[in-house]
Parts: C-alpha cells; structure tokens; sequence
C-alpha cells in the first residue's frame, strides 16, 4: 500500500502542538460530527483523535451520549488525558520503558511509575492529528510520528479512519509503516457507560469476553509473561456476566489492579475481524459488540476515576463510572519475546481494524 501520507500532510511535531494549544486555543475548538441515516452521531476533535461523544439510541429509542468526557475540545488538553484518545505508538505499558531491536536499546520516556504507558507522556492522545479528509460519516485523521518522538525508533506514519456505519458500527482502521524498525500498537480509549455518561457505575453492565486465558501482571501491571487461563478465577467472562459479580473478590490479580485492567487473550482463528466482546446494560437496554483483528483486549474498569475530572454538563465521573475495551497486542510485547510481535519494519504496513456494533438487547 504504500507511504500513508504525502509530503506535506504531516501534523505538527508534539512540541509544536504543545506551544500552539497555548497561544492559539481555537485550535482545540475544531471538531468533526459523524452521522448515520439512524442518527446516530460521534463528534471527534482532532485533538488526540478523541471521540468527544457518541449518540446511541435505548430500548425507547431515546438518543444517549454514552462516552465519558468533556463539553468541549478546548477542555481536553488539561482534563483526563485517555478519555476517548487515539493512543500510540504504543498502547499499555512498557516495562521500565525499555526494549531492544536487534541489539540496539532504547529508553522511552515513563509516565507510570518507571514503566512507559501508552507511549508516553507526548504519547498520540496528546498530539494534533491532521484532518485529511471528511465525509458525513467517515474522518480521516494522519500523523508523522519524528524518529525518536519519547524514545521511539523511527519516522511513523500513521493513518486513522473513524466511519460511523448504517449498521450501527464504530469502525475504526488503522495504518502506519515506517522508515526504521520500530514498535507499534494502535488502540482506542473511549471510557464507555451504556446507560449513559455520568448515569451511576458500570458494575451492573453484563461483560462477555471471548477468551480462554489472560496474561496475569505484576504490581506494575507489567505481564509476566505467562497465559493463565481464566477458568475458576474471576476473569472467566466467557458467559455473560456483571462487572461487578466478582470485581472485590479476594484475588491478587485485582488486588494489583484495584479490579480490572488485565489484557485478556482472545480466541480467534485466521485473519480478519473475530468477535472479542459484548456488553448490555439493563436498563436501558444498550448492547455493545467489540469485533477486532487483534490478539488481545484489554478490559479497564474506570478503578481510578474518582469524580474530580469533571464531565459534561457539570457531572463528576465517579469511580468506576465507565469502562474500557481496548483492542490490542499484549502489553510489554517488545520484550516478551513469547508474546505476539509489535515490531513493524521499512516496506511492512501495520493494519488494525476495531469495531464497536451497538444495538438492543431482548
């Protein structure tokens, strides 16, 4: 396929973006709104790609906005920095922030106690994207990721289309190749309560995850490595059940992290899209499928929102008030050698596709 953007369609390098959110704020106010012939609508600044809202209809017909975050893109630069990101290069974490590529070390800079998360501090959901094309129900958004951008080997090309469906779908597809070895993981992090944003906790919501093991983690919530399976422990959602059944159950995995936020490893066979997940919510009736190309998803239950980073309409966001299911390769994969490769080299094109489906439970 080719170099994903032409010359001159790159996004201002991280510092630059850093000094012009400051001086000119106006341009943190640009948004794009998607729309479908259900109306279903997403709004996206180009802001860190995030998804600001997303309408989704209930078993009344009644349009919510079921995505945490702000009133405005002008308040993302300072609020929670994941709420709806596009997050590269690399999604999770890092242990230390270290890895090597064929010999060559490299330290990225760390933002999670000494681990790197979701590529840093300057990391894709803190960096302006360049709009380079929009119809009513697709953006298209690119970034030219400097070689050595928080450590990273490598000038990224990166491309990210959100299209918003008639069949009720969030897709979104994802590109890149690069000039030099270097490593990538693509993923999305809407922070999602079906009921509605800033309407109660998610632990009611029903959680299937198709998966037969996960990778447990260290007090870090850096893998060990290992692929535990799930039967018998509280990270069996192979049948649907709620967030909450299990989520205090005495268990060190969700002691280290305060409940979940473990990568499950997804059974799937072949190439394409596989089904990852579903989620319902009872009373409102909203459904949720998560269909991915990729190996892993990485289940996230709101364990630090804690109501002081605001919301829209002057709500609070209280703990565990949404949840994430973040379509990905396992955290600290570079150095996991056992673990499914992110490495991605000159004239190979990274591809991911994510699709979050919504509908109406019986």
């Amino acid at each position: 396929m080719g170099v994903l953007l032409a010359a001159g369609c790159s996004a201002p390098k991280k510092q630059d973006v850093m000094e012009s959110t400051t001086s000119q704020p106006s341009l943190n106010e640009q948004t794009i709104t998607l729309t479908n012939s259900n109306g279903l609508k997403a709004t996206i600044t180009p802001y860190g790609g995030k998804v600001i809202s997303l309408w989704v209809p209930d078993k009344n017909g009644t349009l919510g906005d079921i995505v945490l975050g702000y009133d405005s893109a002008s308040q993302y630069p300072s609020g929670n920095p994941y709420f709806g990101a596009l997050i590269g290069r690399y999604g999770n974490r890092i242990g230390k922030g270290q890895f090597s590529i064929d010999g060559t070390a490299y330290q990225l800079a760390t933002n999670n106690g000494a681990n790197s998360l979701h590529g840093g501090p300057g990391g894709f959901h803190n960096v302006l994207w360049t709009v380079a094309e929009t119809t009513p129900n697709s953006t298209t958004l690119t970034y030219n990721s400097a070689d050595g951008e928080e450590g990273y080997p490598g000038t990224l090309t990166a491309k990210v289309i959100y299209t918003l469906t008639n069949d009720n779908e969030l897709t979104i597809d994802y590109e890149a190749t690069t000039d030099k070895a270097t490593v990538v993981n693509l993923t999305h992090h809407s922070f999602f309560n079906l009921a509605g944003e800033g309407v109660g906790d998610i632990l009611n919501h029903k959680l299937q995850i198709i998966a037969d093991a996960f990778t447990p983690v260290d007090e870090g919530l850096i893998p060990t490595g290992e692929l535990k399976p799930v039967a018998g422990t509280p990270f069996d959602f192979n049948k649907p059940t709620a967030i909450g059944a299990r989520i205090n159950q005495e268990d060190v995995q969700l002691k280290f992290g305060k409940g979940y936020d473990h990568n499950w490893v997804l059974k799937r066979t072949g190439e394409g899209l596989s089904l990852a997940a579903v989620v319902s919510e009872p009373i409102s009736g909203r459904t949720m499928e998560v269909w991915t190309s990729e190996p892993g998803l990485q289940f996230y239950s709101g364990n630090f929102l804690n109501g002081t980073e605001g919301g829209k309409d002057g709500k609070q966001y209280p703990y565990r008030s949404g949840f994430c299911l973040e379509a990905q390769h396992f955290p600290d994969s570079p150095n996991k050698p056992e673990f499914p490769s992110t490495l991605l080299k000159p004239g190979e094109v990274y591809k991911q596709q994510t699709v979050y489906k919504f509908g109406l439970g019986n």
